[in-house]
Order: C-alpha cells, then sequence, then structure tokens
C-alpha cells in the first residue's frame, strides 16, 4: 500500500499572503517548517507547526498584513521576539527561532497543549484551592524571573498564562512588555487590559514592576472565587472602579477562601503602589508558606477514608456482637 503524503504548498509572497487572508489549504511550508493548523490570532496569526529537521512540534507566529502596516503592531512584534529570545525558564513559553518570510517576520516558539488560564477558570476547571495555589505559585516563579531580568510584562491577565496537560504554568505574550531600553506606548494609549491594569498604568504614569504585582492580585482573586473583583460595561467603567473603588472581599468570604488568601490577594491590590507587597519572590513564598499549613487532597481524602473504615468496622463488630449475644 502506498502512503501518500499530503501536498505540501511552499510559501511564496502570494501564498504566504493568501494563508494569513485564511484563504489557502494547509499545509503549507515556511522555510523548514510545516504550517499545520491555524490556531488564532489577530494582528498575529498562530500555527501548530512541525520543525522539519527535528520532527519536533511547534508553535509559529506570523505578523498578519495588517500587523505589518501597523507601525506599533509591527515594532511590539519584534520587541517581542528580543524579549522572549533572552527568557529561560520553566514557566515562560518556550523561544526557537525568528525569521522572515516574504518581508512578514514570524516568531518559533514551544508548542503548548492544554488550555488558556482564562479557559479554564470559564470553565470551572481550575481544582480545589490548593490546586489553585499551586497555579498561583508558578505564575509568581515565572514573574519573579521576569522582573529578575529587567522586564515588566504589563499584561497579566489569566488569557496570558497557558496550563499544559501536565498542570505546567506557561506565561505566553510579551507583545507589550517594556524594558529600560524598550518601550511601545502609543500617544494617548495605555497598554495592558482594562480589567487587569494597576490604577498607575490607567493614569498612564511610568510603569514599575509593581503593576504586575497588582495584576497578579487581580488574577489571583479571579482564579480563587471564579470572577473579576471589577466589572463595567464600558471601559471608563472599568478605569473608575480600578482608579476609584476598593478591592470587595466580601466574594472571597463567601467563597470560603482563607483569611491568609484573602490578606495576599489585598496585600496585592493597593491603589497604592508603595502599599502592596514589593516582589513576586516574597509572593511566591507567602503562597508556599500558605500550601504548607494546608492538607494535600490525597493526604485528606486517605484519612476520611480510613475514618469511614473504621466506623464500618465498628457497625459490623456490634452487630456481629448482638447477634451472638441476643440471638
Amino acid at each position: 500500500m502506498i502512503n501518500r503524503q499530503p501536498a505540501v504548498n511552499p510559501l511564496t509572497p502570494h501564498v504566504f499572503g493568501a494563508i494569513l487572508h485564511k484563504n489557502v489549504q494547509l499545509p503549507a511550508n515556511i522555510g523548514k517548517y510545516e504550517l499545520i493548523e491555524r490556531l488564532g490570532g489577530s494582528t498575529a496569526e498562530v500555527y501548530r507547526s512541525r520543525d522539519a529537521s527535528l520532527g519536533r512540534t511547534v508553535a509559529i507566529k506570523i505578523l498578519t498584513e495588517a500587523g505589518l502596516g501597523d507601525a506599533e503592531a509591527h515594532s511590539r512584534f519584534l520587541a517581542e521576539a528580543r524579549l522572549i529570545g533572552s527568557l529561560v525558564h520553566e514557566n515562560i513559553i518556550g523561544f526557537y527561532d525568528y525569521g522572515e518570510q516574504a518581508g512578514r517576520p514570524f516568531l518559533v516558539m514551544e508548542y503548548l497543549d492544554g488550555e488558556s488560564l482564562g479557559a479554564a477558570i470559564r470553565g470551572w476547571r481550575t481544582g480545589d484551592l490548593r490546586n489553585k495555589l499551586l497555579i498561583g505559585r508558578q505564575i509568581a516563579n515565572g514573574l519573579a524571573y521576569v522582573h529578575s531580568k529587567g522586564i515588566i510584562h504589563r499584561d497579566v491577565k489569566p488569557d496570558n498564562i497557558w496550563i499544559d496537560s501536565a498542570g505546567k504554568v506557561k506565561i505566553i505574550d510579551f507583545g507589550v512588555a517594556k524594558t529600560e531600553e524598550f518601550s511601545i506606548t502609543g500617544t494617548g494609549f495605555t497598554l495592558g487590559t482594562p480589567y487587569y491594569m494597576a490604577p498607575e498604568q490607567v493614569r498612564g504614569e511610568k510603569p514599575t514592576p509593581l503593576v504586575d504585582i497588582y495584576s497578579f492580585g487581580v488574577l489571583l482573586f479571579e482564579l480563587v472565587t471564579g470572577i473579576r473583583p471589577f466589572e463595567g460595561q464600558t471601559v471608563n467603567e472599568i478605569f473608575d472602579q480600578v482608579l476609584h473603588r476598593a478591592l470587595d472581599l466580601e466574594p472571597l468570604k463567601k467563597a470560603g477562601i482563607p483569611d491568609a488568601v484573602s490578606d495576599l490577594i489585598h496585600g496585592c491590590t493597593s491603589k497604592e503602589p508603595g502599599a502592596r507587597t514589593q516582589d513576586f519572590s516574597i509572593l511566591a513564598g507567602k503562597i508556599d508558606e500558605i500550601l504548607r499549613r494546608m492538607p494535600e487532597g490525597g493526604r485528606s481524602r486517605r484519612r476520611w477514608a480510613w475514618i469511614a473504615g473504621a466506623v464500618v468496622l465498628v457497625v459490623v463488630v456490634l452487630v456481629i456482637y448482638i447477634v451472638l449475644r441476643y440471638y
């Protein structure tokens, strides 16, 4: 029986442009990489791909025609390549290669199975409180490393956190990150996602690592409760709450969240940057301390199983005793 391989289209400029308009059949080649499946995107398209020379699955992020025509989007794309190329950490998406095809830049990154943390929260697939805190600790560890490299992420949110099938957390999308050498802030435009932005970001002030601390606190609130602390019909409504409304901790109490976790979230989300927890290493340590005080799920279940078994045994012995004694 002949094993027929699917035809692969070489990425000429015409075909490359057609792919970005989603009107050409995959697979298609971009250099040594074979594009297999479109995964999504807007100003940049992401594809599940195969590295032909190494035989491994990778993700390729390609700047679209619209993105290429947007000077700011183009600059952010190139900046992201420089940033993630300098980061090597178990909780940061891996970076493999950078190139250009038909005048359009592309990034080659680690392919991640699983789903975004945002999707997991919306689908109630984040597990019990212990598992949620384990997720939070991995995010804190990754961001501590990012900050140690002089980088501010500036867009920490559930949709920029990935959880693979083994439960490993990966921070993704450094498209609006900032270093001392490079920053993009368009005139009259504030970078970030409204729900998770720190007050100083909303005011357009120079960002510091503490904006990521604030965003992490909001993310952790959503992770443990399933809801955002601020909601609004418009961006201005959300910004008004971020600037002027204190974080309501009542949903944490209703969800049965321990005071130690509520205090940690409160310490991240102060309106005043100087009043926040100042470092992700400190946050990771606090989460570790909370986890040490919590019973492990497996041990807890085993303990209750032993108790249930003992109760059953006592009942059986009593029944046997009564039967032998009175009958």
